[in-house]
């Protein structure tokens, strides 16, 4: 299978593009799973949500953005289905509050599941960033390879998780997480870490995305991409320091997904996404002439 990952085609299988394993037989012991974690970077969980619960909030959060911008084709097929409406304009979704803390979106992402989860990979209370990163991502869309701690990386803890949740099936071909397996902890990426790493996207004014090139970064750095096909209920978390992108989606209809984050309640928090209204990203990209392109900011780290 020829996977469209960025500005490559990349074949699923290939020491290009691995497939992502899952943990579920390691669920309930929390010791394995955190040694899991450390080693890969991640954890998969297939099912940790019911099934229905997690179409439910798929047919909720479609309901709202249809009645704002007709976005999707219900000729072709069920509102649930999100075939896309060439004609339509999609809302802004990332934090809007009125849908992800919606009774049914709300209870996926802060569901008693992942708290439950989140509770005991930390041994005590957990803290959900009250923000969420929900994402309508349309046909030709994708996300380039970047690590997380750019946009997040305030609030000093050394244990805040991205929680990446598909709302709905999502095979590879439309757009699935992609993620370089020990990119969080390989030597090769020391200096990425010690200079993009220590950026922060509303002070330094810089994009996010370290490149739209997959290869780029195994090629100079290491690790390996994996991906896998997704279903409605399966889980995944990562660290602030995993490498990540998404295959781009090449389908008539919509990848749903959304970002929260997680961590211990006791420790410091960034504070631009928590809160009533988070003020989320307040300088980032709202003064154009001030952003600095990542091409000059690499030349300048020296990656």
């Amino acid at each position: 299978m020829t996977v469209a990952m960025g500005t490559r085609q990349l074949e699923m299988g290939s020491e290009q593009l691995g497939e992502l394993r899952d943990c579920n037989s390691l669920m309930g012991d929390f010791v394995a799973l955190r040694a899991r974690l450390a080693e890969d970077g991640y954890l998969l969980m297939r099912g940790l949500h019911p099934r229905e619960r997690v179409l439910k909030a798929r047919q909720t959060i479609f309901e709202s953005i249809q009645a704002e911008g007709n976005v999707i084709d219900t000729s072709r097929g069920e509102l649930l289905d999100g075939f896309i409406n060439p004609a339509g304009k999609m809302p802004g979704t990332m934090g809007r509050k009125g849908i992800t803390h919606h009774e049914d979106v709300k209870s996926v992402l802060e569901g008693r599941p992942v708290f439950d989860f989140f509770s005991r990979l930390f041994n005590g209370p957990t803290l959900s960033y009250d923000f969420k990163w929900l994402r309508a991502v349309g046909k030709g869309d994708f996300t380039g390879a970047h690590i997380d701690i750019v946009y997040m990386g305030r609030g000093t803890t050394q244990n805040l998780y991205t929680c990446w949740v598909p709302l709905g099936d999502i095979p590879i071909e439309q757009g699935t997480l992609a993620l370089c397996v020990g990119s969080h902890n390989l030597p090769g990426f020391q200096k990425l870490r010690d200079t993009y790493g220590k950026m922060d996207v509303d002070r330094d004014r810089v994009g996010g995305w370290f490149t739209n090139d997959p290869l780029e970064i195994t090629q100079k750095f290491g690790g390996k991409w994996a991906t896998t096909n997704f279903r409605a209920g399966d889980v995944i978390i990562f660290g602030m320091w995993t490498m990540h992108a998404s295959t781009n989606n090449t389908t008539d209809q919509y990848r749903l997904s959304c970002d929260t984050r997680f961590q211990p309640a006791a420790d410091p928090v960034d504070e631009r996404w928590v809160g009533e209204n988070p003020i989320g990203h307040y300088a980032w990209f709202k003064e154009p002439e001030k952003i600095v392109a990542m091409e000059k900011a690499r030349e300048t780290w020296g990656v």
